[in-house]
């Protein structure tokens, strides 16, 4: 399966992290994350700005805009082959009942779902009781 991973707290964080390094064990993955945090950005797209792109290493993509700018530029422009599913998260906190109007997390699934593309939003709500990794 073809997986564009994305988030709202920036390509640099442990959420992201923990999930390219499992599903890239069984699934073709491409990254496109945000290079700083966007949290509570909701769907806002930049369209009164530059957006520079960064190619850290291949199909993984650190964009200067939004979580949905980050889903859409990756979809439209970036990324040739058909993605089956894209994944947001791991979110490092809730995304619960009106959060999820606000969340830049559930943004950049939603991003997919306007491009025709299943999405999945991914939260964790304590570390407390599970890690990262095991999330």
């Amino acid at each position: 399966m073809k997986i564009l991973l994305s988030n709202d707290d920036g390509y640099f964080t442990s959420g992201i992290k923990a999930l390219t390094k499992e599903l890239e064990k069984k699934h073709e993955i491409y990254v496109a994350a945000p290079s700083v945090n966007h949290s509570a950005g909701s769907s806002s797209l930049s369209v009164r700005k530059d957006i520079n792109i960064n190619n850290v290493k291949k199909n993984h993509y650190v964009i200067d805009g939004t979580p949905a700018d980050c889903v859409h530029i990756a979809l439209s422009c970036l990324i040739k082959e058909k993605i089956d599913v894209v994944i947001s998260g791991i979110n490092l906190g809730a995304n619960l009942g009106d959060d999820v109007i606000y969340s830049g997390t559930v943004a950049a699934a939603l991003e997919g779902r306007h491009l025709e593309i299943s999405p999945m939003a991914i939260s964790l709500i304590s570390q407390n009781n599970i890690s990262i990794d095991k999330a």
